[in-house]
């Protein structure tokens, strides 16, 4: 693909980047996302799912919604199986309710149809653009804590406590420290602005490590590359579609739809946002299209064999790089693509090297801060809300909510319910409607 092609299909002038930002950018990205290509099959395995099919269906899944929002929304978001949602569908649709993975495959088929539905019916564009603009700031502040939140404790500087719930970790453990120095260097580089700094301090950390004897240093080619690339073969196609129909399953549906909906609409405001692609009225060019992506997206999951996709937080890493076009997913998706063969150098790559760039994005991110207003308490307030409960509830969707429901409820009793629209109101009921369904 040569410049003049990448130039028209991902106008690289117009967004004031080019191919080598881009690149690098996606490359970024991919390593801060790779964890998923892990993770994600082990979950799926809790389920029932046979592990290489999960991870093949995981790899597929997360490279074909990426390249459509690479080459048809032109976003630099990278969408992959979503964290929470696949808990949700290996340990209570399938451990608690005893379902078939084939049967929770067909819940997320009929919620990817659902997201098709409101979003070509513009019920979802219609949300997004009736949250306050400074609920769309807050949720920029509340994802770069949430990162920030999750990479601390990927990195073992802070660790579970029974009295207080989180604490300091031991930090001269091999790990912590690690992480702590990787952080530090990495910030400094920041400071410098030097090229691919993060990337640089990802690969630094895991190189440290392997020195330490930490990480496990390659011995060999296989610990390296394997040509024995997982098969689809035992997920593809094997949703069970009427027995998630006859089932009945509306309130499982209805929480894979209102979660997914707005932790995918929460990371596209915050991301989008940080990439200026949201102008200042709060408006988000080529939303249409990446809405589609995201429901056709979690229909192709479902018929490969995986969870429902979403838009990702660690997007933000490449972002931070510059990365502001379709080419930044499309890297990332061609890596996920080379995975396959490259799996066990993938695997190298520890939680704790990973850890100083998402803990150091979150702090960029945190810049939005200052366009979040508390002069006037009804708008701060729920402002405060999107952030804190985020990383505190460890859920995007969950900071939403409790954002939407104290904006909608403070304005009405402080007697200026002319301020909330019906949209408003209808999305807050429907969070506190998820979350009774949730605790009952």
């Amino acid at each position: 693909m040569n410049d003049g092609l990448l130039e028209r299909l991902f106008k690289l002038s117009q967004k004031q980047t080019d191919v080598k930002t881009e690149l690098l950018a996606g490359l970024t990205t991919f390593v801060a996302l790779a964890y998923i290509i892990f993770v994600n099959p082990n979950i799926l395995a809790d389920a029932g799912i046979p592990k290489d099919a999960a991870i093949a269906a995981t790899i597929w899944a997360t490279a074909l919604a990426t390249t459509l929002m690479a080459v048809w929304a032109n976003f630099p978001i990278a969408v992959a199986p979503g964290m929470g949602l696949n808990a949700f569908f290996a340990y209570y649709v399938v451990g608690v309710l005893h379902l078939s993975w084939q049967v929770a495959l067909g819940a997320v088929f009929f919620s990817g149809i659902l997201f098709l539905i409101l979003t070509l019916g513009g019920i979802r564009q219609a949300i997004i653009h009736s949250v306050p603009m400074n609920l769309k700031c807050a949720i920029g502040v509340g994802i770069g804590l949430f990162i920030a939140f999750i990479g601390l404790k990927n990195a073992g500087i802070i660790i579970a406590d029974k009295a207080t719930f989180v604490s300091v970790g031991h930090l001269i453990n091999s790990e912590p420290l690690l992480a702590c120095i990787g952080l530090l260097f990495t910030a400094a580089l920041l400071a410098r602005n030097v090229k691919g700094a993060i990337l640089i301090g990802i690969i630094t950390t895991t190189i440290l490590g392997m020195i330490c004897g930490v990480v496990p240093a390659p011995k060999s080619i296989n610990d390296i590359v394997s040509f024995s690339i997982p098969s689809l073969t035992p997920t593809l196609m094997q949703l069970d579609i009427m027995g998630a129909w006859q089932y009945g399953i509306f309130s499982i549906i209805f929480t894979f739809t209102i979660v997914e909906l707005f932790d995918n609409m929460g990371t596209l405001i915050g991301l989008t946002r940080k990439a200026k692609l949201m102008n200042d009225k709060g408006e988000i060019e080529n939303l249409d299209k990446a809405l589609t992506t995201d429901a056709v997206g979690t229909l192709a999951s479902a018929v490969l064999g995986t969870s429902t996709v979403t838009s990702y937080v660690e997007s933000a890493a490449g972002i931070a790089e510059g990365g502001k076009t379709g080419l930044t997913a499309l890297t990332v998706a061609v890596l996920f693509v080379v995975s396959l063969l490259f799996a066990p150098l993938i695997g190298l790559v520890p939680g704790f090297a990973t850890a100083p760039a998402l803990i150091l994005v979150g702090a960029l991110m945190m810049a939005e801060i200052v366009h979040v207003s508390f002069a006037d308490f009804t708008d701060g307030f729920p402002a405060f809300m999107t952030i804190i409960m985020m990383p505190l509830t460890y859920s995007i969707a969950n900071g939403f909510a409790f954002g939407f429901i104290s904006y909608t409820f403070v304005k009405v009793l402080s007697g200026r319910a002319k301020e909330v629209s019906i949209v408003m109101w209808l999305v807050s009921l429907a969070f506190l409607a998820n979350f009774y369904m949730r605790l009952h």
